[in-house]
């Protein structure tokens, strides 16, 4: 039968807390296949995860209980220490938001915080992590280097034993190149946006891993094309039924979603197994 990857973008960002412990464990009980998360390093070298470069303000919240984009603070990780990052909530979005419109039926829980990558690991047992190296070259200062970045995730993974349980991706093929060179046998995901042709994935991979191409930019020449070159593909961020099922009869291997209880059914429909829930 037809291996078909259900990956849940950052947990499953519909339903609840983006990157937080509680929404993946919530994510892993529907059932996926893997979930991504995404990575930062704090000014003392704990590899947290939280998607942007600094504290998304409409996510983050203050000790008083005041949102960052209220208070106009611009809190990069890398300038915090992780003690000092645990002191924020993240687990509701800014009521009138842009996010809070995007994701209605995201369940807020007050009192969360930022998880380390480390208790990912610890929790979430028998899931698949793949882990998004979060740098930017065009942004170099707002972070650690990417081959630091690139080690201090594998610190973690090795402490915790688990490099079969991990895939690094990144838009920033830098940390990418310094995992193939050091870390040879990890799986790796090449991120890409506004591209339609799989060629320069296929050309920094050597046809390995998986391209992982924003949906909107795929075609089904491109899906051929990737398969034909080796790669396994994997859009991203697929929410809606419709694009889901089409996406999966032009034969793609996987889809990122921020809702795998609507993929669920698509892919029971479809007649694809369905991961088992955690």
């Amino acid at each position: 039968m037809r291996e078909f990857e259900l990956q849940g973008h950052r947990g499953a960002r519909g339903l609840f807390p983006e990157n937080t412990l509680e929404g993946f464990l919530a994510t892993a009980a529907i059932g996926v296949s893997s979930i991504e998360l995404d990575v930062g390093v704090t000014s003392d070298g704990v590899v947290v995860v939280h998607h942007d470069l600094a504290l998304h303000p409409d996510i983050a919240r203050t000790a008083e209980g005041r949102f960052l984009s209220e208070t106009g603070e611009h809190v990069l990780l890398v300038s915090q220490d992780h003690a000092t990052l645990l002191t924020y909530d993240v687990g509701r979005l800014r009521p009138g938001s842009r996010l809070a419109a995007l994701y209605p039926a995201q369940t807020p829980a007050d009192g969360v915080r930022i998880p380390t990558l480390a208790s990912l690991f610890e929790a979430l047992t028998g899931t698949i992590l793949d882990v998004e190296l979060k740098t930017d070259p065009k942004r170099p200062t707002d972070t650690v280097p990417p081959d630091t970045m690139a080690r201090a995730v594998m610190a973690v993974v090795d402490a915790a034993s688990a490099r079969a349980r991990l895939v690094v991706r990144s838009f920033d093929w830098g940390g990418l190149a310094v995992m193939q060179s050091e870390f040879p046998d990890i799986k790796l995901a090449w991120l890409t946006s506004g591209q339609t042709s799989p060629d320069a994935a296929l050309a920094a991979s050597h046809g390995r891993g998986t391209w992982a191409p924003d949906w909107q930019d795929l075609t089904p020449e491109a899906v051929t094309a990737a398969q034909q070159g080796g790669m396994r593909v994997v859009p991203w961020t697929v929410n809606a039924p419709d694009v889901m099922e089409r996406l999966i009869l032009w034969g793609v291997d996987g889809l990122c979603t921020d809702r795998p209880d609507l993929a669920r059914g698509v892919m029971h429909r479809l007649g694809l197994p369905l991961p088992p829930a955690v």
